[in-house]
């Protein structure tokens, strides 16, 4: 396969030396051995930390979709309603998964171009009575962050026994998010994105109140969420664990707290910034219809008139230089930067922008 020098993909992102040293120690059984389970300990508390919450957390074997479609079937049913708060391609995917397990599920949709008014979603909550509210904090085919700590505040006034699930997966770690100022029951994250890790993981931080659910609800697949409840106290977990997959979390969320929370959601919002200047300057335009709502992740831009997405990305792989394209009624107009994690970089941010400067020219 060959290499590009300059990865600007919206995930998986690169992975240091260090974290990818992780993977080669010779570790023991997680079944078996305290230390894992020390291991798994040390490991949620730091995500606690990165995600702002004191709620339970579950570290599961898979992408972050085990994770998203573990939350899904072990919350809701037949008879229960989800709200899938969309402004893109992946917050309507939640109304999808609750139908797929015989759930009613409504959509309150937004432009993909702009983010959620929290009162608007409110009066959906209010007259539809869910079950269960979705929505993504970074919603990455449009390049947006979207208020969902706002969101959070109207849900509990006016849907108070709703629970609440979020996909913060292409933003924690790189964006502020307060799980529990939120009244998040389920917050969703991943490893390849922020934290620069295999996308071997999925993560979920659980109220008291999202265990309440799970219990009641009761189920008992692969990616069931009820098993982690109880896993440390009683060192014993629904399937054999990855040693090396949590070790190399554990890494990456030791590399992320020594540099401070502060210091990494500033170095993503200023690399994003310099990006969004740059684009300007190159004659690109955001796809966000306000700069304002702008993830510090990911910049999607508008493919200029006159030149498609199949050549504009053999034009930068030429310079070897790879991002993202896009999907649905996004493919083939609007592309986008993935500056987040290890790609955060003021390095990557120059060479970059001097190889689109190049591949736009021709």
């Amino acid at each position: 396969m060959k290499h590009y020098d300059i990865p600007l993909v919206p995930g998986p992102t690169t992975i240091a030396p260090e974290i990818l040293a992780a993977y080669g120690h010779d570790y023991g059984s997680s079944d078996l051995e305290p230390e894992f389970h020390a291991l798994y300990r040390e490991t949620s508390a730091m995500l606690g930390e990165i995600m702002a919450t004191r709620n339970d957390m579950v570290i599961a074997l898979g992408e972050a979709m085990v994770v998203l479609w573990g939350t899904i079937k072990s919350t809701i049913g037949p008879g229960d309603r989800l709200l899938a708060v969309s402004s893109g391609l992946f917050g309507a995917g939640f109304a999808d998964m609750a139908r797929a397990v015989g759930a009613d599920a409504r959509v309150v949709e937004f432009p993909w171009d702009e983010v959620p008014d929290p009162d608007r979603v409110a009066a959906a909550a209010r007259e539809y009575g869910p079950t269960l509210v979705t929505m993504v904090h970074c919603e990455t085919p449009s390049g947006t962050l979207t208020p969902t700590e706002a969101v959070g505040k109207r849900l509990r006034e006016v849907a108070p026994d709703a629970l609440f699930a979020v996909d913060a997966v292409a933003s924690i770690g790189g964006a502020p998010l307060d799980t529990d100022a939120a009244g998040i029951d389920f917050c969703l994250l991943g490893t390849q994105k922020c934290l620069s890790v295999v996308p071997d993981l999925g993560i979920v931080a659980v109220s008291a109140r999202g265990w309440e659910r799970v219990e009641r609800v009761g189920y008992a697949g692969y990616d069931a969420l009820a098993p982690f409840r109880h896993a440390l106290e009683r060192h014993y977990f629904p399937y054999t664990h990855s040693w090396h997959a949590v070790g190399a979390l554990h890494a990456a969320c030791r590399a992320l707290l020594d540099e401070g929370l502060a210091a990494s959601h500033a170095r993503h919002a200023r690399v994003a910034q310099a990006w969004r200047d740059a684009a300007r300057e190159l004659g690109l335009a955001l796809y966000p219809r306000r700069e304002a709502d702008s993830s510090p992740t990911v910049t999607a831009l508008r493919l200029p008139a006159g030149l498609d997405w199949p050549t504009l990305d053999a034009r930068l792989r030429a310079r070897g230089m790879v991002v993202g394209g896009n999907y649905g009624p996004l493919a083939g107009k609007v592309f986008r930067i993935g500056h987040m994690g290890s790609q955060a970089t003021d390095d990557l941010f120059t060479r970059g922008t001097s190889a689109l400067k190049e591949a736009l020219r021709g």
